[in-house]
């Protein structure tokens, strides 16, 4: 042991290094585990926060993944304590896992800081588990190490390639316009989702392992190797040796999340076609470390980058031969080298800035991570919208969308809720064109509540059945990462918070105009003020948001452009030890 660990103060020793009362009963009953003296004598005692649960089949096989995780910490002198969380998955959580997003956060946030650790392993995988925990963590700022689970293995139906999440999409719109038989639909539920892992596509999990990875959070690698490759256990290996480092070398998530990595994400974001719902979460994780991050920052940073990522729902691809190309260190590199890359010398978890961990990274598939000059679409970041419809902001994903429909004018089609559009939309005499907007009110933070994935709303079968596949659609909601299309979403303020897009009427002509920015409700502006007025008149409360999580939720969570977070959960209480309790 070096003189500078000799010297370190462990905060674990506040528990485990005393010789008074206190310190016989956190050391007696940690025992009964058959732990022997020694490893309570100057060791650092790692966190290993894990989301797994067989509710959250993204996560499921995280038991092995934090064994090898503990395998790590032990070979480097560390001791390993693994503890659960709350495990929002995705697919099985109604009404949505992005209500529950920031109760994860707060178990993650009180675990840690309440508990006798040095450091923080973060296992992370279905996509709000991903921000949940580093959101958490943040607010601790322990030295912090993100491991996520991998994707799952490419899909498969009538041996071809398909990807889990947007399959769901394509196939259901294929079913209603007649395309493909039941019969079709129900069979690729088997070949969807043939081994542990996340989505194969770059939808959300995807996405926000690619952030954390960016953001300096990960090791290198640590986005894309498949959930069920043997270096997805090397990696885990390696993590829990670096932390053990981190804790003697005082490596705190602080000085890792910076301005300066959150813009490398953004950046990153626009290359690899990533899921809009990372606007959300990078603004949320941001609010926890105090580092300014607006809207605007996605169009000043973001705007001009190229998407080289040729994955779906944007691409081809899936997420294994991204792996095989080379990986998110290869996009990073393909940025370095164009002078794309923001700030090349942010700080990475192990030690290295963004820029040496990719300088030299091979790359493998010019068709999958394509080079600067053959990019899959030229602009690929995220066009944020503003207008008297979005007076705090809209988005939209260019490399989902129809490039023909960025600049659009047409009727609204107004859907009140969501009941109301799942009522309407298969209704064979409703009022419809190909140039109609459709329009949903009611699916956002308070709106839904949760802010739900509803905002890719599927397209009137009798237009599917005429060929078309796009329209624009425009709500407070949000949409899953694996969705695509000419979508506008998180629409700001949202409609239950009296938003102009509560007092969208059936016919109104809106005009979206992304080369500019702009979302446009066509109505003299004293007709807008008038319908607001006489909407906040006839509002009552909901007794659904009376009691239970639900009304804390409601009361207390920030819109779509800060965040979603909750108002008194942002800003860093730190890693003080709270005071004895005997």
């Amino acid at each position: 042991m070096t003189e500078a660990k000799k010297t370190r103060k462990l905060r674990s020793a506040e528990w485990f290094g005393t010789q008074d009362k206190n310190g016989f009963m956190y050391r007696s009953w940690m025992k009964n585990q058959g732990i022997p003296d020694h490893e309570f004598e100057g060791k650092p005692i790692i966190g290993i926060c894990n989301t797994w649960s067989e509710l959250t089949p993204c996560n499921a096989h995280f038991r092995k993944l934090a064994e090898h995780v503990k395998r790590g910490i032990l070979e480097a002198g560390g001791f390993p304590v693994e503890f659960p969380v709350f495990s929002n998955g995705e697919s099985n959580l109604r009404p949505t896992a992005m209500l529950t997003r920031n109760l994860a956060s707060m178990d993650v946030e009180e675990s840690i800081r309440g508990n006798p650790m040095d450091a923080v392993v973060l296992l992370v995988g279905c996509d709000k588990t991903t921000p949940a925990l580093l959101m958490g963590a943040a607010s601790v700022d322990l030295p912090t190490i993100v491991v996520t689970g991998g994707p799952m293995l490419n899909g498969k139906l009538g041996g071809k390639n398909i990807g889990s999440g947007t399959a769901v999409w394509q196939l259901h719109e294929q079913v209603k316009a007649g395309e493909i038989s039941m019969h079709d639909f129900i069979a690729a539920e088997a070949g969807h989702s043939r081994s542990a892992g996340t989505c194969n596509t770059m939808g959300t999990a995807s996405t926000m392992a690619c952030m954390a990875e960016s953001l300096g959070t990960s090791l290198p690698h640590n986005a894309a190797i498949p959930a069920v490759d043997a270096r997805r256990y090397v990696l885990a290996h390696l993590s829990g040796m670096r932390i053990v480092e981190m804790v003697w070398e005082d490596l705190k998530l602080s000085k890792i999340l910076t301005r300066e990595a959150f813009e490398n994400a953004i950046r990153t974001n626009a290359a690899i076609g990533g899921s809009t719902n990372a606007v959300i979460h990078l603004k949320a994780i941001a609010g926890r470390v105090g580092v300014p991050l607006e809207l605007e920052d996605w169009t000043r940073v973001g705007k001009g980058t190229p998407t080289l990522v040729d994955l779906l729902p944007s691409g081809r691809f899936l997420m294994e031969e991204f792996y095989y190309a080379g990986g998110l260190p290869a996009v990073l590199r393909r940025l370095g080298e164009a002078d794309l890359l923001p700030h090349k010398d942010a700080l990475t978890v192990n030690g290295k800035t963004l820029w040496q961990n990719c300088h030299d990274a091979p790359i493998y598939d010019d068709e999958v991570v394509r080079p600067i000059a053959k990019p899959l679409i030229a602009d690929g970041g995220i066009c944020v919208l503003r207008g008297n419809l979005a007076p705090r902001g809209a988005v939209l994903k260019p490399s989902a969308a129809t490039p023909a429909l960025m600049q659009h004018r047409g009727r609204a089609v107004v859907f009140e809720d969501f009941d109301d559009y799942k009522a309407r939309i298969m209704d064979p005499a409703l009022e419809v064109d190909k140039d109609s907007v459709l329009v949903m009110k009611n699916c956002g933070p308070r709106g839904y509540p949760g802010m739900a994935e509803v905002g890719n709303m599927g397209l009137p079968p009798k237009l599917l059945a005429q060929g078309i596949k796009d329209m624009v659609r425009i709500s407070d909601a949000r949409m899953s990462g694996t969705a695509y299309g000419t979508v506008v979403l998180h629409v700001a303020p949202e409609a239950k918070a009296g938003g102009p897009l509560a007092v969208v009427r059936e016919g109104d002509w809106i005009e979206l105009d992304c080369a500019n920015n702009r979302l446009h409700l066509d109505i003299p502006e004293a007709e807008l003020q008038s319908r607001l007025e006489a909407w906040a008149a006839n509002q009552q409360p909901d007794p659904a948001d009376a009691s239970g999580y639900r009304k804390l939720y409601v009361q207390h969570v920030l819109q779509a452009d800060e965040g979603c977070d909750f108002d008194f959960l942002r800003g860093c209480r730190g890693s003080a030890v709270p005071r004895h309790s005997h």
